[in-house]
């Protein structure tokens, strides 16, 4: 149980929507103290008042675009005057993009780049010295089912996703050794604002059913509480995940690129 002298402030990135919201919810109900940052201020008001309003625990706001180099600084900058010492980190924010690699957007895909996984690392390196100085708490990476295979028609988004999976498993098992977590959290197809942006909402992919982020946000504080190293979240996707470790690399990206409904 958490003291009024240690809070266990968790920052949360993206969580104006969809899993990065429920997750804020889910620590929340496990009396984390919270810091919501995303761009839409609106968005982290009406979470922040539903959360007070809910739960027993400090909430704190923040308005920032991660998808700018210098932000994660800016936003140790921020926590460091409030006099917040993170305790758990929670990289939640990105986006994807469904498209050929050679016609979408040049500037949208370094943009996601930039998000996924500049300000991921960014963000882990800045907080991580601190919790392994204090020897508690940790990191929860949301990776996604992506990881696991190469992603024709949407190339950048499974390999940004594939790198936050390989640094989280090499993260893990450095700062175990100090008390610390790091959990890669691994969705796969998922109700939220994240299909719409990535035009995914007609691909076989999502007709094939999708899971509450609720679900996924429990089942990820679930297992990053449990000190895991990869949760993947949901039985199908478990099954998905072994698949794509054991099939011939060449049929694990036909079938991901099938089920994007390029072709």
């Amino acid at each position: 149980m958490a003291t009024m002298e240690e809070p266990r402030w968790t920052l949360i990135t993206g969580a104006s929507s969809g899993i990065g919201a429920d997750l804020a919810r889910v620590f929340a109900g496990r009396e984390y103290s919270l810091v919501l940052a995303a761009r839409r201020h609106e968005r982290l008001e009406v979470l922040a008042a539903e959360i007070r309003r809910t739960h027993d625990v400090p909430v704190e706001i923040l308005a920032i675009d991660l998808e700018d180099r210098e932000a994660p600084q800016d936003l140790h900058e921020m926590l460091r005057e409030r006099g917040i010492a993170v305790h758990t980190l929670v990289n939640n924010a990105g986006f994807g993009l469904r498209g050929y690699f050679a016609s979408l957007p040049h500037e949208k895909q370094l943009a996601m780049i930039d998000l996924n996984v500049m300000a991921l690392t960014s963000l882990s390196r800045l907080m991580l010295p601190g919790m392994i100085e204090r020897r508690r708490g940790g990191i929860l990476n949301v990776a996604s089912l992506a990881a696991f295979q190469a992603g024709p028609y949407m190339a950048v988004y499974y390999a940004t996703k594939a790198f936050v999976l390989s640094l989280s498993e090499a993260l893990h098992d450095e700062a175990r050794l100090h008390g610390v977590t790091v959990t890669a959290l691994c969705p796969g197809p998922t109700e939220s604002e994240f299909s719409d942006t990535a035009g995914l909402k007609d691909s076989r992919l999502f007709r094939s059913g999708v899971m509450s982020s609720a679900d996924v946000a429990r089942i990820g504080v679930d297992g990053y509480e449990a000190r895991r190293a990869i949760v993947v979240a949901g039985a199908r996707n478990r099954v998905g995940a072994i698949g794509a470790k054991f099939a011939p690399r060449f049929l694990s990206r036909r079938i991901a690129g099938l089920l994007q409904g390029m072709r």
